[in-house]
């Protein structure tokens, strides 16, 4: 579960690399605080790299059951305002990227984070070989 403040950019894009970047390995959604709307930056943003994000939604937690979720990513300090139950999940992080909302220009350079950190993200989830387990 990717998680922002209104699930309308970070969370977004994050939940498009996810799809796009661990297709067949993670099922992944993203969620808000509250739900609002998918930015059109962020559509134009994910477009330029190739992924589209157009038919995502933007969705609040508290439509999902924490239970369901092993891993939880915050991508806004946000962490601090989720109920206990999600951030005591078996992964959480608080990736705290800074808000293109509020400087559209920085939208680029916030969707290379976001796509950055889901990939070592995704690489920390892939299991070790088993000859390179066992030396």
């Amino acid at each position: 579960m990717f998680v922002c403040k209104k699930n309308s950019a970070r969370s977004q894009m994050a939940e498009g690399f996810a799809r796009h970047l661990g297709f067949g390995k993670i099922e992944m959604t993203s969620s808000g605080l509250e739900a609002s709307q998918v930015r059109p930056e962020a559509i134009a943003a994910m477009k330029d790299v190739g992924i589209d994000i157009s038919n995502q939604t933007s969705k609040a937690l508290s439509n999902f059951n924490p239970e369901d979720f092993d891993i939880v990513i915050s991508l806004c300090g946000c962490g601090v305002n989720l109920p206990p139950e999600w951030v005591t999940r078996e992964v959480f992080e608080d990736w705290q990227l800074d808000d293109p909302a509020e400087q559209p220009e920085i939208f680029p350079r916030v969707r290379d984070e976001v796509r950055d950190r889901v990939v070592r993200l995704i690489e920390s989830l892939e299991p070790v070989p088993a000859a390179l387990a066992s030396e």
